[in-house]
């Protein structure tokens, strides 16, 4: 029968295999290891890449940013201006509201304190006297009341008739108007002078006899 011979493994057999084993494993390791490295094309070219500004260039990103603050920032300027623009017209117009109400005032003051001027003659005694009636609602009219004393007196105010009945009484007409003393009392305006032969007294209180006798002192042609 043949002879089987025995194949024997040295330590020298050993260690070159486990050198061949070990080398086949690091190169394995590399090139897992260079495929994790590399992502795949697809996955490089999805990455969004970001403009980087150079140093004190601002980007398009950042000049759009500050026009819109800006813009901004005037439409809150034109707001405030419009605001005080507003108020500033309001109190002008409250003011010359105020000024104007004071220069009426003050014109109405005016007007009450300072006392109407009349002339110290018969056109001036007339206008007086048709001032005073109109507030005591005593008919009579500029024409009426300068004929009648045209006629009685020929305009003196110190015309004294001294021959008629009156004046043989004891009791003469006097004045403008030719008035005597009891008709002149029962007949005197309130306000004006109580004597006789005043200018102003002695018209109204003929006006108001007349207006009493004959509805008017228009309406006297002669003697009353």
């Amino acid at each position: 029968m043949p002879r089987i011979s025995t194949l024997r493994i040295t330590r020298t057999h050993k260690l070159a295999t486990a050198a061949l084993v070990a080398a086949g494993s690091v190169s394995a390791i590399a090139a897992t290891s260079a495929q994790g490295d590399t992502p795949p094309a697809a996955a490089r070219s999805s990455v969004a890449v970001e403009p980087v500004a150079a140093a004190g260039i601002p980007t398009a990103k950042d000049a759009a940013e500050k026009k819109a603050a800006q813009d901004t920032a005037e439409k809150e300027a034109a707001a405030k201006k419009a605001v005080a623009d507003r108020k500033a017209a309001a109190e002008k117009a409250a003011a010359k509201e105020r000024s104007e109400k004071q220069a009426a005032n003050r014109s109405t003051e005016r007007k009450a304190v300072t006392p109407k001027k009349y002339a110290n003659n018969l056109d001036g005694w007339i206008r007086e006297s048709l001032d005073i009636m109109k507030k005591k609602n005593i008919p009579g009219s500029y024409e009426g009341l300068h004929r009648n004393i045209m006629r009685e007196s020929s305009g003196n105010p110190n015309a004294v008739n001294d021959w008629d009945i009156n004046a043989r009484n004891g009791i003469p007409s006097k004045g403008l108007l030719q008035v005597i003393q009891p008709t002149f009392d029962a007949y005197h305006v309130k306000g004006t002078p109580k004597k006789l032969t005043d200018p102003v007294a002695n018209i109204t209180a003929a006006a108001n006899y007349a207006a009493d006798r004959y509805g008017s002192i228009d309406n006297v042609d002669s003697a009353y």
